[in-house]
């Protein structure tokens, strides 16, 4: 009977070796099954800051802000500086057509002259011409009345000669009466014609035109804008020959060293602010950079904000250059707090279960639950009052969403 012969040599070769392979991956099994990967961090000493963030509007100083506006309908006749031009004090920026507001001055003038006039005329009691013809009037009154006196005095005598009659005599009294009333009358047109009431109505109707002029001259004086200091153009909104409305706006300039930050933060926030905590500043069209600044005024009242309820924050900028521009939108974060030389961990390490707070520490291969007491804290870290010692390394998380446990053994995903 033939002998029966087994697998050939390279099967069995394969078969041991998928064979230890298997083992080797059992062992490895067997070591690591009860092995969580976590990521871990030690509790140091530094500084804890507290920051609140919101957004804002950039804007210049209002000492340092200066915007021309059309004082009249009317076009721009010529411009001498283009947007973002950098200009010294003085410099003659823009002018409009003017021929209309000189016209307009020299009638507001011309109003104003006689309104002075009239005044000072009622102030000696009339004009010249009133006046001559007033004294001329007063001097007939007084020859009238002086034959009126002569003409009852000669009836008087003849009437106690019976030349002449009571009724005569009657006649020549109520004229020389007559005469005396007159005379009165002209006296007081001269000296007092105008009473306090009418002196009243033409020193205002003085005084409106003289604002008039004032207003009309002042318009006139817009027509050309110079630079009130030295500064960067940095709006531009119209262009030569183009027709503006009386009140629209022709340029806006400013000194872009000395900007600020009108920030809005939500009502809550606003108790943790005070005048001088420090802030950065983010824009977001250059990431790259930050500015640094401090709280100037705190907001006076709680307005409305799109969908929030929000106070005002002025914002200095202490580093303020020409790259940061007026009107762009910024991210400014406030340090409400700032602790030095505290035992701090990062936030990921704090559990709170129940109202109690713990962290796990690990200790060799496994980690141990440790209830700890924490002080302040922000978006990334939290201050460790209790439980803790610097040095310690505690348990983030895992790396395969495992979640962590007292006891358990770990190993460390660097």
């Amino acid at each position: 009977m033939a002998k029966r012969q087994g697998p050939p040599r390279t099967a069995r070769i394969w078969i041991i070796t998928a064979a230890a392979i298997i083992v080797i991956f059992y062992g490895v099994h067997l070591i690591t099954r009860g092995s969580l990967p976590i990521r871990v961090a030690a509790a140091t000493i530094g500084d804890l800051k507290i920051p609140e963030a919101t957004n804002g509007k950039v804007e210049p100083q209002p000492q340092v802000n200066f915007e021309a506006h059309a004082p009249f309908p009317g076009v721009v006749e010529a411009l001498y500086v283009h947007e973002g031009e950098k200009v010294p004090a003085g410099k003659l920026l823009l002018t409009m057509d003017d021929s209309e507001a000189r016209a307009r001055v020299a009638q507001a003038l011309s109003l104003l002259k006689g309104a002075q006039a009239a005044y000072q005329a009622a102030q000696r009691g009339g004009t010249q011409e009133e006046r001559i013809s007033l004294t001329g009037e007063l001097k007939k009154a007084q020859i009238d009345r002086d034959q009126a006196q002569h003409d009852l005095e000669a009836l008087q005598k003849l009437q106690a000669s019976g030349a002449a009659s009571p009724s005569e005599v009657s006649a020549a009294q109520t004229r020389l009466a007559a005469d005396t009333s007159s005379i009165q009358v002209l006296q007081q047109k001269l000296t007092d014609r105008y009473g306090s009431a009418d002196l009243a109505h033409l020193q205002a109707s003085l005084a409106d035109a003289q604002a008039a002029y004032a207003a009309a001259q002042d318009a006139l004086n817009q027509a050309v804008v110079h630079a009130p200091f030295a500064g960067t153009v940095y709006s531009l909104p119209v262009s030569r020959t183009e027709y503006v409305n009386q009140g629209d706006r022709l340029l806006s300039m400013a000194d872009l060293s000395q900007l600020q930050v009108r920030a809005y933060f939500d009502e809550p926030e606003i108790g943790k602010l005070s005048i001088g905590q420090p802030a950065t500043i983010v824009w977001d069209a250059r990431p790259d950079l930050t500015w640094h600044g401090h709280i100037r005024r705190l907001p006076s009242n709680i307005i409305t904000y799109g969908t929030r309820n929000v106070g005002e924050v002025l914002v200095g900028i202490d580093d303020a250059d020409d790259v940061l521009l007026p009107d762009t939108n910024v991210r400014v974060t406030v340090t409400v707090a700032n602790v030095s030389n505290v035992l701090k961990v990062p936030r990921d390490a704090l559990h709170i279960e129940q109202g109690a707070t713990f962290v796990y520490r690990k200790q060799g291969n496994s980690l141990h639950r440790v209830h700890v007491t924490i002080g302040m804290l922000n978006l990334t870290e939290v201050q460790i009052l209790s439980g803790l010692q610097a040095g310690d390394v505690v348990a983030l998380g895992t790396t395969n969403a495992q979640p962590l446990a007292d006891g358990v053994p770990v190993r460390v995903i660097q």
